[in-house]
């Protein structure tokens, strides 16, 4: 703006003189005003977000999220949670469920990782007593083999068994073929040297994870899911949160060529990933969003991170996309409406520098004003 506003001056010297000139110079460079608005208004909603939880890494993205039209979400450990949940018990011969469960949470007791978790909650939620187990061995993605009383107790997947030289049953076989159509994983438990049942687990949707949904389609927004996952266990998870657009059995290095693919069809996609098969994908997309909690990559190259390690600020997120938007809009108003009136002040009624500047500083003041009423606004409701 430097030279429009330099040869705004010169041009209108002869017309008002010297002091006029500088008047029109002053009304004329209100977009400096700009410079100082925008970054205070910015800084306003980055504090209003960090106190929602939100983490915006790039303010770029604020404003950018306003032009979103698609989002798409990572199926696992994004729209559904690390920790599964037990489904179905399935007990063999003379085994009952109640056993079949008791003997899988002792084996688990000492294990951290989602599926050791979800069986003790599922023994817990039941009220099992576990009984003790001793000299376990753990065999790394196979399983574990412990000692229960006077009983050898394996929990692990049918390949375990397989290594440990157990037959599977074929009802057992039919059951995992099945669970692994449904998405669902299945973890056999044997005592002594005899398949003794199998514990089915089921991804666990987020509890936010429909309502979100919902807010999203409200705001007339295509919603897409991408998943390595088969066909009809996508789709039966599309059906259950309402979204009518998916990617099944999808490779890793495959997503970002959908982002891709997405946005050369004139969409402007937000993605919301939170694996490390998903940096990639979140680097091409217009916006991105990682959750707390998520593996280091997503969260060091996604744009916004979710604090609370949930998506229920992704609505808030968007929310205040929309009133940074509308702040800075008003805010280019308020300050041009002054200045305007300064430069037919020059113009039309003669007025010298003094009265163009009071109208060029209205502006700003009138712009500051502008900028922290979303904040003042936020302390009222609060």
């Amino acid at each position: 703006m430097a030279l429009p506003t330099l040869a705004s001056g010169i041009l209108t010297l002869p017309l008002v003189g010297p002091a006029g000139a500088l008047g029109i110079m002053f009304a004329v460079s209100f977009p400096y005003c700009m410079r100082v608005i925008a970054p205070i208004t910015l800084l306003n909603f980055l504090n209003l977000a960090s106190q929602n939880g939100i983490l915006i890494k790039d303010g770029r993205s604020l404003e950018l999220l306003n032009q979103v039209d698609t989002v798409v979400f990572d199926k696992t450990g994004t729209l559904t949670q690390e920790q599964p949940h037990v489904g179905k018990i399935y007990a063999l011969a003379h085994y009952s469920e109640e056993l079949i469960l008791s003997y899988a949470a002792a084996a688990e007791a000492k294990q951290t990782h989602p599926i050791a978790k979800a069986i003790r909650q599922e023994a817990m939620d039941r009220g099992l007593k576990s009984p003790e187990a001793e000299e376990a061995t753990y065999k790394m993605g196979y399983g574990l083999h412990v000692k229960i009383g006077t009983h050898a107790v394996r929990v692990g997947s049918t390949r375990f068994m397989a290594l440990e030289g157990l037959a599977i049953p074929t009802q057992i076989e039919v059951i995992q073929n099945d669970s692994h159509e449904q998405g669902c994983s299945l973890i056999c438990v044997a005592i002594d040297d005899q398949v003794a049942g199998a514990i089915e687990l089921h991804p666990t949707i987020r509890q936010e994870a429909k309502q979100i949904i919902r807010s999203l389609q409200q705001r007339q927004m295509p919603i897409y899911i991408i998943s390595g996952d088969h066909e009809q266990p996508t789709r039966k998870l599309a059906a259950s949160l309402g979204i009518d657009h998916y990617f099944a059995e999808t490779l890793p290095e495959n997503k970002a060529a959908l982002i891709e693919q997405l946005q050369a069809e004139g969409k402007s996609v937000c993605f919301v990933g939170d694996g490390i098969n998903d940096s990639i994908a979140l680097k091409k997309a217009n916006v991105s969003i990682s959750l707390r909690g998520a593996s280091s990559v997503a969260t060091d190259t996604a744009q916004v991170v979710l604090m609370d390690e949930s998506l229920k600020q992704l609505d808030k997120l968007f929310d205040l996309s929309k009133t940074f938007d509308t702040t800075m809009k008003n805010g280019l108003r308020v300050m041009v409406v002054p200045n305007i009136f300064g430069i037919g002040g020059v113009l039309f009624l003669h007025f010298g520098f003094l009265p163009a500047a009071l109208f060029y500083y209205l502006g700003m003041v009138m712009g500051l004003g502008n900028s922290m009423l979303p904040v003042i606004n936020d302390q009222k409701e609060t």
